[in-house]
């Protein structure tokens, strides 16, 4: 019995070297991504007025309204807007920690600063579950091999407009 034992060891052990190092743990986010990536779960209606909702970084959670002009990426792309849903997303970040990973509302309009509490919302954002801020400040840190499970809830019933978080 001793012999076919080994034999059926050897045959394993084989099989798993023509493997070219057999089965390698996936990158969370897909080969070669770096960013972060989850799930948006879109609640509520999507209101008429909508130009866009958008997932952006800060790498400092903004301290006043000039810093909102800091996010990362700089020209981010637009989510599929599919009503009462969850959808995954992505968003290419460069290497580093972010302290706010937010989704923006943007209405319909010409983009004016001064216009801007009317034309950007706070719709949802990344919150640690052991976070107790009003704005979710989970750190995330974005490495190489992509960073999963940066999952936002969009409740378009409960935005806040980008001047609720400065006094």
């Amino acid at each position: 019995m001793r012999p076919r034992r080994w034999g059926t060891t050897a045959a394993a052990l084989a099989a798993a070297l023509a493997c070219n190092g057999g089965l390698q743990p996936t990158p969370p986010c897909g080969t070669g991504f770096v960013g972060v990536c989850g799930t948006i779960t879109f609640r509520g209606a999507v209101p008429d007025s909508t130009a866009g909702v958008y997932v952006v970084a800060y790498a400092r959670f903004p301290q006043q309204p000039s810093d909102l002009l800091s996010y990362t990426p700089l020209f981010p792309q637009p989510l599929p807007l599919p009503g009462d849903s969850t959808t995954p997303y992505s968003v290419g970040l460069p290497n580093g920690r972010y302290e706010w990973v937010v989704a923006a509302w943007r209405k319909q309009g010409t983009f004016d600063f001064s216009k801007a509490d009317s034309l950007f919302k706070e719709a949802g954002f990344y919150k640690d579950g052991a976070d107790t801020t009003t704005h979710g400040s989970g750190i995330v840190i974005v490495n190489n091999a992509g960073t999963a499970s940066i999952n936002i809830v969009v409740d378009f019933g409960n935005m806040h407009p980008i001047s609720y978080y400065f006094p």
